[in-house]
């Protein structure tokens, strides 16, 4: 994996999303399956190559690239900034970015965003990772969450004002936050006040994917008895985490996602350290009985965790966050304003202050 800190500035677009996977690049785009139509359309007399929108997706998608905006939230010590670099394969953390890894717990919570370019198989994702260094550790937490909140909204108003404007960028720089993972203390009592206070009020406006951070310090049976009274308090507190029932398209998805929501949330564990196990290189954290892989399913959820987040609904997330969270502060904006005027190039020094 090719990575070039901050190389791309906002080139990397919003759109160049919509593709429909890996599908027809496999497949191979002039594969002639049958012309024939469905519904009340006439039967094709021949081949077209209709079929080949897929492939041609994929290749604009290929050259633009995409952007993904992912946000951690929980308390210092829960192994936010390794467990990202460990999705990732990569230093990719704002810890790993030049911030002084003693760095003193700020009084209040601190926003710090860091961007990299990651190349994988030709595909370049500008992938963003949002870090809330500050988040519950005072001794008066609360309205914490206010700073996270008001983050999130601005990233909406900064994509909502640049498409209100008449002359528009060809492709929207995209800084709104497409998923947020929120770190839950392994205590295996139940959550605190704070994590529910944060998880109902953000729950609206972000894809929040709840995980429990440092699952190695539980047993097995620790680990399922909290996972259950966490998903009993999110349902007792009304909290929806992604993915949200509401949002299921068909009955594959939402046999698909009724699995996701079955294991959630994740109990993970992160490490960006390799070991030798049986002859093969491993990510663990070492212990004095043993090696923890951080990727083998009998020991963590990390590898459910990134399949869920990246190889099967990375696009939806972004989807979701585009669909519904944006056009929810949308709706809302231009309501409260009596529609936004269009803003042109002279208005926009104004706007931004």
């Amino acid at each position: 994996v090719h990575i070039s800190t901050h190389s791309v500035g906002h080139g990397v677009g919003h759109g160049a999303g919509h593709v429909a996977g890996h599908t027809a690049a496999h497949n191979g785009a002039h594969a002639h399956g049958g012309s024939h139509s469905s519904g009340s359309g006439s039967t094709l007399l021949g081949y077209i190559g209709i079929d080949t929108i897929i492939e041609q997706m994929r290749k604009k998608t290929m050259k633009t690239g995409f952007d993904f905006n992912i946000m951690v939230v929980g308390h210092s010590g829960l192994g936010k900034s390794t467990l990202v670099n460990t999705l990732f394969k990569s230093q990719v953390s704002r810890k790993s970015a030049g911030w002084a890894r003693d760095d003193k717990i700020p009084k209040t919570v601190d926003i710090k965003a860091v961007s990299h370019v990651l190349e994988e198989g030709g595909v370049k994702m500008k992938l963003t990772v949002v870090d809330t260094p500050g988040f519950g550790d005072q001794i008066n937490n609360d309205n914490c969450w206010e700073p996270i909140s008001k983050y999130i909204n601005e990233q909406y108003e900064k994509f909502l004002k640049e498409e209100v404007n008449i002359t528009r960028k060809k492709r929207i720089p995209d800084t709104r936050v497409h998923c947020c993972l929120y770190f839950i203390s392994p205590t295996g009592h139940s959550l605190r006040q704070l994590d529910v206070e944060f998880m109902k009020r953000l729950s609206h406006s972000v894809n929040i994917i709840p995980v429990i951070a440092k699952a190695d310090t539980m047993t097995i049976e620790e680990r399922q008895d909290f996972k259950q009274r966490v998903r009993k308090e999110l349902e007792m507190g009304g909290i929806e985490f992604y993915p949200q029932k509401e949002f299921d398209e068909d009955m594959e998805d939402k046999s698909d996602n009724d699995k996701i929501r079955e294991a959630m949330p994740f109990a993970v564990v992160g490490s960006d350290k390799e070991y030798q196990v049986n002859g093969k290189r491993v990510l663990g954290r070492k212990t004095a009985w043993g090696i923890v892989e951080v990727e083998n399913p009998n020991h963590c959820e990390f590898a459910q965790l990134r399949d869920f987040l990246i190889r099967s609904h990375l696009q939806d997330l972004k989807e979701v966050t585009h669909n519904i969270h944006y056009e929810t502060y949308r709706a809302k904006r231009l309501n409260e304003n009596g529609g936004l005027h269009p803003i042109s190039s002279n208005d926009t020094q104004e706007s931004n202050l």
